[in-house]
Protein backbone atom coordinates (compact mmCIF):
# COMPACT_ATOMS: atom_id res chain seq x y z
CA UNK A 1 0.00 0.00 0.00
CA UNK A 2 1.22 3.66 -0.73
CA UNK A 3 0.02 6.78 0.20
CA UNK A 4 -1.31 8.05 -3.25
CA UNK A 5 -3.79 4.51 -2.73
CA UNK A 6 -4.11 5.36 1.17
CA UNK A 7 -7.81 6.35 1.82
CA UNK A 8 -8.72 8.93 5.11
CA UNK A 9 -11.37 10.77 7.24
CA UNK A 10 -11.02 12.81 10.11
CA UNK A 11 -13.15 12.47 13.37
CA UNK A 12 -14.46 15.54 14.48
CA UNK A 13 -16.79 17.37 17.33
CA UNK A 14 -17.76 20.59 18.37
CA UNK A 15 -15.74 20.71 21.69
CA UNK A 16 -14.21 18.27 24.21
CA UNK A 17 -15.95 15.83 25.79
CA UNK A 18 -18.22 15.03 22.70
CA UNK A 19 -17.33 11.78 22.54
CA UNK A 20 -14.41 11.72 19.93
CA UNK A 21 -12.54 9.12 21.66
CA UNK A 22 -15.41 7.04 21.98
CA UNK A 23 -16.22 7.02 18.89
CA UNK A 24 -12.30 6.79 17.58
CA UNK A 25 -11.55 3.52 19.77
CA UNK A 26 -14.86 1.78 18.29
CA UNK A 27 -14.38 2.81 14.91
CA UNK A 28 -10.47 1.80 14.65
CA UNK A 29 -11.34 -2.17 16.74
CA UNK A 30 -14.63 -2.67 14.58
CA UNK A 31 -12.56 -2.22 11.08
CA UNK A 32 -9.33 -4.41 12.29
CA UNK A 33 -11.91 -7.09 13.26
CA UNK A 34 -12.54 -6.90 9.60
CA UNK A 35 -8.88 -7.20 9.05
CA UNK A 36 -8.76 -3.48 7.53
CA UNK A 37 -5.56 -2.42 7.94
CA UNK A 38 -6.27 0.56 9.72
CA UNK A 39 -3.81 3.40 10.68
CA UNK A 40 -4.75 6.00 13.29
CA UNK A 41 -3.62 9.84 13.95
CA UNK A 42 -4.20 12.04 16.78
CA UNK A 43 -4.19 15.60 15.73
CA UNK A 44 -2.23 17.97 17.75
CA UNK A 45 0.13 17.19 21.13
CA UNK A 46 -1.26 14.58 22.45
CA UNK A 47 0.65 11.49 23.44
CA UNK A 48 -2.01 9.22 25.33
CA UNK A 49 -4.95 8.72 22.29
CA UNK A 50 -1.95 7.27 19.70
CA UNK A 51 -1.33 4.23 22.65
CA UNK A 52 -4.75 3.48 22.50
CA UNK A 53 -5.26 4.04 18.95
CA UNK A 54 -1.79 1.64 18.86
CA UNK A 55 -3.81 -0.76 20.98
CA UNK A 56 -7.11 -1.22 19.19
CA UNK A 57 -5.30 -1.26 15.71
CA UNK A 58 -2.37 -3.00 15.99
CA UNK A 59 -0.33 -0.60 14.45
CA UNK A 60 1.51 2.19 15.58
CA UNK A 61 0.35 5.72 16.57
CA UNK A 62 1.06 8.84 15.34
CA UNK A 63 0.83 12.39 15.61
CA UNK A 64 -0.45 14.97 12.98
CA UNK A 65 0.08 18.57 14.29
CA UNK A 66 -0.46 21.45 12.26
CA UNK A 67 1.30 23.60 13.73
CA UNK A 68 4.04 22.24 15.23
CA UNK A 69 5.02 20.44 12.38
CA UNK A 70 5.45 21.81 8.85
CA UNK A 71 3.68 20.14 5.87
CA UNK A 72 6.26 18.61 4.78
CA UNK A 73 6.47 16.85 7.50
CA UNK A 74 3.20 15.96 7.84
CA UNK A 75 2.79 14.37 4.53
CA UNK A 76 6.09 12.25 4.98
CA UNK A 77 4.18 11.10 8.13
CA UNK A 78 1.39 10.16 5.95
CA UNK A 79 3.28 8.24 3.47
CA UNK A 80 4.96 6.63 5.78
CA UNK A 81 1.45 5.25 7.66
CA UNK A 82 0.63 4.59 4.12
CA UNK A 83 3.21 1.99 3.71
CA UNK A 84 1.26 -0.54 5.86
CA UNK A 85 -2.53 0.80 5.94
CA UNK A 86 -5.33 0.70 3.79
CA UNK A 87 -6.87 3.31 5.94
CA UNK A 88 -6.18 6.59 8.06
CA UNK A 89 -8.22 7.62 10.57
CA UNK A 90 -7.49 10.99 11.98
CA UNK A 91 -8.75 11.68 15.75
CA UNK A 92 -9.08 15.52 16.16
CA UNK A 93 -8.30 17.57 19.52
CA UNK A 94 -11.01 19.78 20.79
CA UNK A 95 -13.76 21.14 18.37
CA UNK A 96 -12.53 21.11 14.66
CA UNK A 97 -11.60 24.27 14.49
CA UNK A 98 -10.01 25.06 17.47
CA UNK A 99 -6.67 26.37 17.44
CA UNK A 100 -4.56 29.29 17.90
CA UNK A 101 -4.49 32.62 15.42
CA UNK A 102 -1.99 32.38 13.23
CA UNK A 103 -1.54 31.80 9.76
CA UNK A 104 -4.25 29.60 8.23
CA UNK A 105 -3.22 26.37 7.81
CA UNK A 106 -0.66 26.00 10.57
CA UNK A 107 -3.46 26.74 13.71
CA UNK A 108 -3.21 23.62 14.84
CA UNK A 109 -6.93 22.77 14.65
CA UNK A 110 -8.13 19.58 12.80
CA UNK A 111 -9.37 21.31 10.16
CA UNK A 112 -5.99 22.10 9.17
CA UNK A 113 -5.29 18.26 8.80
CA UNK A 114 -8.74 17.63 7.39
CA UNK A 115 -8.10 20.34 4.65
CA UNK A 116 -4.48 19.85 3.83
CA UNK A 117 -5.17 15.70 2.76
CA UNK A 118 -8.30 16.37 1.59
CA UNK A 119 -10.14 14.34 4.13
CA UNK A 120 -13.69 14.32 4.47
CA UNK A 121 -15.13 14.87 8.53
CA UNK A 122 -17.00 12.61 10.29
CA UNK A 123 -18.65 14.69 12.86
CA UNK A 124 -19.62 13.73 16.23
CA UNK A 125 -22.69 15.36 18.13
CA UNK A 126 -23.34 14.93 21.90
CA UNK A 127 -27.39 15.49 21.09
CA UNK A 128 -28.17 14.99 24.75
CA UNK A 129 -30.18 17.37 25.69
CA UNK A 130 -31.34 18.47 22.23
CA UNK A 131 -32.98 17.33 18.75
CA UNK A 132 -33.78 19.48 15.39
CA UNK A 133 -31.09 22.08 17.29
CA UNK A 134 -28.19 19.60 16.04
CA UNK A 135 -29.03 20.17 12.76
CA UNK A 136 -28.32 23.82 12.96
CA UNK A 137 -25.13 22.67 14.75
CA UNK A 138 -24.27 20.96 11.62
CA UNK A 139 -25.21 23.08 9.04
CA UNK A 140 -23.11 25.64 10.78
CA UNK A 141 -20.15 22.93 10.54
CA UNK A 142 -20.58 22.62 7.18
CA UNK A 143 -20.39 26.13 5.87
CA UNK A 144 -18.04 27.42 7.96
CA UNK A 145 -14.80 26.62 6.18
CA UNK A 146 -14.85 25.97 2.73
CA UNK A 147 -11.60 24.32 2.81
CA UNK A 148 -13.23 21.76 5.18
CA UNK A 149 -15.77 18.97 3.76
CA UNK A 150 -18.59 17.54 6.43
CA UNK A 151 -18.66 13.66 4.93
CA UNK A 152 -21.30 12.81 7.76
CA UNK A 153 -22.82 13.06 11.47
CA UNK A 154 -22.55 10.33 13.77
CA UNK A 155 -24.94 11.22 16.99
CA UNK A 156 -23.74 10.44 20.12
CA UNK A 157 -25.48 9.97 23.97
CA UNK A 158 -29.16 9.31 21.93
CA UNK A 159 -31.89 9.23 24.79
CA UNK A 160 -34.80 6.81 22.45
CA UNK A 161 -35.83 5.64 18.72
CA UNK A 162 -37.75 8.79 19.04
CA UNK A 163 -34.82 10.91 19.75
CA UNK A 164 -32.88 9.52 16.83
CA UNK A 165 -35.91 10.11 14.26
CA UNK A 166 -36.16 13.51 15.72
CA UNK A 167 -32.85 14.54 14.33
CA UNK A 168 -32.28 12.51 11.96
CA UNK A 169 -35.42 14.27 9.77
CA UNK A 170 -33.59 17.98 10.85
CA UNK A 171 -30.78 16.44 9.21
CA UNK A 172 -32.48 15.16 5.80
CA UNK A 173 -32.70 19.01 4.38
CA UNK A 174 -28.78 19.63 4.42
CA UNK A 175 -27.71 16.56 2.74
CA UNK A 176 -25.41 15.03 5.22
CA UNK A 177 -25.83 11.06 6.02
CA UNK A 178 -26.37 9.63 9.48
CA UNK A 179 -24.02 7.63 9.61
CA UNK A 180 -24.69 6.45 13.59
CA UNK A 181 -26.49 6.52 16.42
CA UNK A 182 -24.90 5.60 19.99
CA UNK A 183 -27.07 5.56 22.82
CA UNK A 184 -26.07 6.85 26.48
CA UNK A 185 -23.82 4.31 28.08
CA UNK A 186 -21.39 5.50 30.57
CA UNK A 187 -19.44 1.93 30.81
CA UNK A 188 -18.33 2.75 27.54
CA UNK A 189 -16.32 5.92 29.14
CA UNK A 190 -12.74 5.36 29.66
CA UNK A 191 -11.51 6.73 33.02
CA UNK A 192 -9.27 10.09 33.05
CA UNK A 193 -6.12 11.53 35.01
CA UNK A 194 -5.54 15.59 34.45
CA UNK A 195 -3.32 15.51 31.31
CA UNK A 196 -6.64 13.34 29.41
CA UNK A 197 -7.05 9.17 29.34
CA UNK A 198 -5.06 6.78 31.71
CA UNK A 199 -2.68 5.66 30.14
CA UNK A 200 -3.25 2.72 27.78
CA UNK A 201 -0.72 0.40 29.53
CA UNK A 202 -3.00 0.96 32.96
CA UNK A 203 -5.48 -0.75 31.49
CA UNK A 204 -5.32 -4.71 32.91
CA UNK A 205 -8.47 -5.02 30.50
CA UNK A 206 -7.79 -2.68 27.86
CA UNK A 207 -8.38 -5.64 25.42
CA UNK A 208 -11.98 -6.13 27.01
CA UNK A 209 -12.83 -2.40 26.96
CA UNK A 210 -12.00 -2.39 23.55
CA UNK A 211 -14.18 -5.60 22.65
CA UNK A 212 -16.82 -3.66 24.22
CA UNK A 213 -16.27 -0.84 21.94
CA UNK A 214 -16.30 -2.93 18.61
CA UNK A 215 -19.03 -4.22 19.61
CA UNK A 216 -21.02 -0.94 19.94
CA UNK A 217 -19.37 0.04 16.72
CA UNK A 218 -20.95 -2.62 14.86
CA UNK A 219 -24.46 -2.59 16.33
CA UNK A 220 -24.27 1.51 16.54
CA UNK A 221 -22.37 2.76 13.45
CA UNK A 222 -22.83 1.90 9.41
CA UNK A 223 -19.50 0.75 9.05
CA UNK A 224 -20.13 -0.03 5.08
CA UNK A 225 -21.43 4.23 5.29
CA UNK A 226 -18.14 5.45 6.47
CA UNK A 227 -15.86 3.37 4.96
CA UNK A 228 -17.99 4.67 1.21
CA UNK A 229 -17.16 8.26 2.56
CA UNK A 230 -13.86 8.11 3.37
CA UNK A 231 -11.59 9.88 0.55
CA UNK A 232 -8.03 9.50 -1.14
CA UNK A 233 -5.09 10.91 1.41
CA UNK A 234 -3.74 14.36 -0.83
CA UNK A 235 -0.15 14.78 -0.14
CA UNK A 236 1.45 17.85 -1.57
CA UNK A 237 5.02 16.65 -0.58
CA UNK A 238 6.88 13.83 1.53
CA UNK A 239 9.93 15.38 2.67
CA UNK A 240 11.21 14.66 6.38
CA UNK A 241 13.46 18.00 6.84
CA UNK A 242 12.00 18.83 10.23
CA UNK A 243 12.37 15.59 11.81
CA UNK A 244 14.14 15.79 14.90
CA UNK A 245 17.33 14.14 14.44
CA UNK A 246 18.74 11.63 16.45
CA UNK A 247 20.96 13.37 19.44
CA UNK A 248 23.23 10.41 18.85
CA UNK A 249 23.86 6.83 17.43
CA UNK A 250 22.62 4.78 20.17
CA UNK A 251 20.25 6.32 22.92
CA UNK A 252 19.50 4.85 26.34
CA UNK A 253 15.69 6.13 26.46
CA UNK A 254 13.87 5.74 30.47
CA UNK A 255 10.94 3.70 29.35
CA UNK A 256 8.42 2.76 31.77
CA UNK A 257 5.42 3.55 33.98
CA UNK A 258 7.08 6.91 34.71
CA UNK A 259 8.70 7.62 31.48
CA UNK A 260 6.48 6.95 28.82
CA UNK A 261 5.42 10.54 26.73
CA UNK A 262 7.66 10.23 24.08
CA UNK A 263 6.29 11.10 20.23
CA UNK A 264 6.03 7.90 18.30
CA UNK A 265 7.14 9.70 14.63
CA UNK A 266 10.79 10.90 17.12
CA UNK A 267 11.49 7.73 18.12
CA UNK A 268 10.11 6.43 14.26
CA UNK A 269 12.97 8.98 12.74
CA UNK A 270 15.71 8.14 14.82
CA UNK A 271 15.06 4.26 13.95
CA UNK A 272 15.13 5.07 10.25
CA UNK A 273 18.13 7.55 10.47
CA UNK A 274 20.27 4.35 11.72
CA UNK A 275 19.94 5.35 15.72
CA UNK A 276 19.51 2.48 18.09
CA UNK A 277 17.56 2.76 20.76
CA UNK A 278 18.45 1.39 24.35
CA UNK A 279 15.25 1.29 26.89
CA UNK A 280 16.12 1.42 30.40
CA UNK A 281 13.58 1.18 33.53
CA UNK A 282 14.42 3.71 35.98
CA UNK A 283 11.01 2.13 38.11
CA UNK A 284 12.93 -1.39 38.13
CA UNK A 285 16.04 0.74 39.61
CA UNK A 286 18.20 0.20 35.68
CA UNK A 287 21.12 2.29 34.75
CA UNK A 288 21.18 4.15 31.17
CA UNK A 289 23.32 1.94 29.41
CA UNK A 290 26.97 2.60 29.82
CA UNK A 291 27.63 2.05 25.71
CA UNK A 292 25.18 4.63 24.69
CA UNK A 293 25.91 7.68 23.76
CA UNK A 294 23.59 10.25 25.08
CA UNK A 295 20.27 9.28 27.51
CA UNK A 296 16.83 10.78 27.06
CA UNK A 297 14.22 10.95 29.94
CA UNK A 298 11.03 11.81 28.48
CA UNK A 299 7.95 12.62 30.59
CA UNK A 300 5.48 10.82 31.91
CA UNK A 301 4.06 10.82 35.54
CA UNK A 302 6.89 10.94 37.94
CA UNK A 303 5.40 12.46 40.66
CA UNK A 304 2.97 9.21 41.06
CA UNK A 305 6.50 7.04 41.68
CA UNK A 306 8.49 9.38 44.02
CA UNK A 307 9.14 7.14 46.42
CA UNK A 308 10.33 4.31 44.40
CA UNK A 309 12.26 6.62 41.75
CA UNK A 310 13.90 8.34 45.04
CA UNK A 311 15.11 4.97 46.49
CA UNK A 312 16.76 3.77 43.05
CA UNK A 313 20.28 4.08 43.87
CA UNK A 314 21.32 1.74 40.74
CA UNK A 315 19.73 4.49 38.32
CA UNK A 316 20.86 7.88 39.73
CA UNK A 317 24.68 6.78 40.63
CA UNK A 318 24.48 5.08 37.14
CA UNK A 319 22.88 8.31 35.40
CA UNK A 320 25.54 10.51 37.52
CA UNK A 321 28.42 8.40 35.97
CA UNK A 322 26.99 9.03 32.47
CA UNK A 323 26.05 12.59 33.34
CA UNK A 324 30.06 13.14 33.96
CA UNK A 325 30.79 11.82 30.10
CA UNK A 326 27.96 12.41 27.76
CA UNK A 327 24.31 14.41 27.19
CA UNK A 328 21.37 13.35 29.86
CA UNK A 329 18.10 15.63 28.65
CA UNK A 330 15.00 15.23 30.28
CA UNK A 331 11.54 16.68 28.89
CA UNK A 332 8.76 17.21 31.32
CA UNK A 333 8.43 14.57 34.04
CA UNK A 334 11.96 13.63 33.16
CA UNK A 335 12.99 17.13 33.84
CA UNK A 336 11.96 16.79 37.00
CA UNK A 337 13.56 13.90 37.86
CA UNK A 338 17.29 15.45 36.56
CA UNK A 339 16.49 17.63 39.76
CA UNK A 340 16.58 18.21 42.97
CA UNK A 341 13.60 16.68 44.32
CA UNK A 342 9.79 16.78 43.89
CA UNK A 343 6.86 17.49 46.55
CA UNK A 344 3.96 15.07 46.03
CA UNK A 345 0.15 16.19 46.04
CA UNK A 346 0.10 15.17 49.66
CA UNK A 347 3.19 17.07 50.64
CA UNK A 348 5.76 14.78 50.69
CA UNK A 349 9.28 14.95 49.30
CA UNK A 350 11.31 12.88 47.35
CA UNK A 351 14.65 13.34 46.36
CA UNK A 352 15.47 13.21 42.82
CA UNK A 353 18.96 12.65 40.72
CA UNK A 354 20.24 15.86 41.61
CA UNK A 355 21.90 17.15 38.08
CA UNK A 356 20.36 19.89 38.13
CA UNK A 357 19.19 22.30 40.45
CA UNK A 358 15.07 22.52 39.57
CA UNK A 359 12.79 21.49 42.65
CA UNK A 360 9.34 21.49 41.77
CA UNK A 361 5.81 20.61 43.42
CA UNK A 362 2.57 19.21 43.00
CA UNK A 363 1.08 20.00 46.31
CA UNK A 364 -0.42 23.17 44.69
CA UNK A 365 -0.83 22.46 41.53
CA UNK A 366 -0.41 25.09 38.38
CA UNK A 367 -1.91 23.94 34.75
CA UNK A 368 1.00 25.05 32.21
CA UNK A 369 -0.63 24.37 28.66
CA UNK A 370 0.07 25.61 25.65
CA UNK A 371 2.06 25.79 22.16
CA UNK A 372 6.28 26.33 22.61
CA UNK A 373 8.66 27.91 20.24
CA UNK A 374 12.27 27.27 21.78
CA UNK A 375 15.07 28.94 20.82
CA UNK A 376 17.71 27.25 21.89
CA UNK A 377 20.74 29.06 23.90
CA UNK A 378 23.00 26.14 24.13
CA UNK A 379 23.95 22.70 22.16
CA UNK A 380 21.29 19.95 23.71
CA UNK A 381 20.24 16.85 22.37
CA UNK A 382 17.00 18.59 20.79
CA UNK A 383 18.75 20.78 18.66
CA UNK A 384 22.39 22.89 18.40
CA UNK A 385 22.67 26.75 20.26
CA UNK A 386 20.73 28.66 17.94
CA UNK A 387 18.35 25.88 16.63
CA UNK A 388 14.55 26.26 16.80
CA UNK A 389 12.17 23.45 17.93
CA UNK A 390 8.63 23.85 18.14
CA UNK A 391 6.56 21.65 20.53
CA UNK A 392 4.50 22.20 23.48
CA UNK A 393 3.78 22.22 27.44
CA UNK A 394 1.17 20.39 29.22
CA UNK A 395 2.05 20.11 33.11
CA UNK A 396 0.84 20.97 36.07
CA UNK A 397 4.00 21.36 38.47
CA UNK A 398 5.04 24.54 40.44
CA UNK A 399 8.60 25.36 40.32
CA UNK A 400 9.99 25.86 43.68
CA UNK A 401 13.43 26.76 42.39
CA UNK A 402 15.82 26.44 39.70
CA UNK A 403 19.26 26.83 41.29
CA UNK A 404 22.12 28.46 39.86
CA UNK A 405 21.82 27.05 36.37
CA UNK A 406 21.51 28.50 33.21
CA UNK A 407 18.27 29.15 31.14
CA UNK A 408 18.62 25.87 27.94
CA UNK A 409 16.17 28.59 25.46
CA UNK A 410 14.10 31.33 25.15
CA UNK A 411 10.79 30.25 24.69
CA UNK A 412 7.97 32.26 22.47
CA UNK A 413 4.40 30.99 22.41
CA UNK A 414 2.20 30.32 19.42
CA UNK A 415 2.08 33.63 18.10
CA UNK A 416 5.29 34.28 18.57
CA UNK A 417 5.30 36.65 21.71
CA UNK A 418 8.37 36.16 24.14
CA UNK A 419 7.72 34.09 26.85
CA UNK A 420 11.19 34.24 28.68
CA UNK A 421 14.27 31.95 29.69
CA UNK A 422 13.22 28.36 29.88
CA UNK A 423 14.71 25.18 31.16
CA UNK A 424 18.19 24.53 32.91
CA UNK A 425 21.62 23.51 31.79
CA UNK A 426 24.51 22.17 33.68
CA UNK A 427 27.49 20.74 32.00
CA UNK A 428 26.37 17.83 29.54
CA UNK A 429 23.02 17.71 31.67
CA UNK A 430 19.66 19.90 30.00
CA UNK A 431 16.12 20.13 30.52
CA UNK A 432 13.11 21.54 30.37
CA UNK A 433 9.47 20.98 30.45
CA UNK A 434 9.20 21.55 26.68
CA UNK A 435 8.32 18.71 24.76
CA UNK A 436 9.99 18.37 21.45
CA UNK A 437 8.14 17.66 18.15
CA UNK A 438 9.76 19.23 15.19
CA UNK A 439 11.87 21.77 13.97
CA UNK A 440 11.09 25.27 13.52
CA UNK A 441 10.16 25.70 9.93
Amino acid sequence: MSANSLNGLVIGAPRSGSGKTTVTLGLLAALARRGIKVRAAKSGPDYIDPAFHAAATGRPGLNLDSWAMPPDLVGHLVALAGEDGDLLVVEGAMGLFDGVPVAPGRTGAGADIAARLSLPVLLVLDVSGQSQTAAAVARGFATHDPRVRIGGVILNRVGSERHIRLVREAMAPLGLPVVGAIPRDTSLVLPERHLGLVQAGEHPDLPARLDALAAMAEAHLDLDAILALASPVRLDSEEAGAALPPPGQRIALARDAAFSFVYAHVLAHWRRAGAEILPFSPLADEAPDPSADVCWLPGGYPELHGGKLAAATRFKAGLTAFAQTRPVHGECGGYMVLGQGIVDADGTRHAMTGQLGLETSFAKRKMNLGYREARLLADAPIGPAGGAVRGHEFHYATVLGRGDDAPLAELKDAQGTAIGPSGSRRGQVTGAFFHAIATAS
